[in-house]
């Protein structure tokens, strides 16, 4: 049969009982793959920056990128000495942890808490940072095994 006849008898075939044969699905398929072009629309180059932009708006990325700059620059912000002993931790709804080498250092910091998230709701408007809380070190766990003894613990304070 030529290509002709089988062309006639699988459409008037379609026609009668309204469904596409999976040999015809193939067809239709392979023909539309085969139209495809290197310089249709929606195959122009795109840019390495249009293309990063696109990944960021996708995945949500701007505000994590904020976030990772303003702990980069804390030094800047708050100055070498307070850097070295505070550590930004989280920013979680709008509340910046802070996590400082001893608990003089947290106090002094929280005196200056004002002026700081002053200077980081100008350089960072987009993260919505609305406190700052300056936290002193962890005291340690006692706990050494799977079974402890009901109990105060150690009396001794730390920080």
């Amino acid at each position: 049969m030529s290509d002709i006849a089988v062309e006639l008898y699988l459409r008037m075939k379609q026609a009668s009982t309204g469904r596409i044969s999976r040999d015809e699905k193939r067809r239709q398929e392979a023909k539309s793959r085969s139209k495809s072009k290197p310089y249709e629309q929606g195959r122009d180059p795109v840019s390495a920056v249009e293309t990063l932009n696109t990944i960021f708006n996708q995945f949500a990325w701007e505000g994590e990128l904020a976030k990772a700059e303003l702990f980069v620059t804390w030094p800047k912000l708050v100055g070498e000495q307070n850097a070295l002993n505070s550590t930004p931790e989280e920013l979680q709804n709008g509340q910046l942890l802070v996590r400082c080498k001893s608990t003089a250092w947290a106090t002094q910091l929280r005196l200056m808490h004002n002026s700081i998230l002053e200077l980081v709701t100008a350089q960072f408007p987009d993260l919505k940072v609305e406190s700052i809380r300056f936290v002193g070190p962890d005291a340690p766990n006692w706990k050494k095994g799977k079974y402890t003894v009901p109990g105060r613990g150690p009396r001794d304070t730390y920080g």
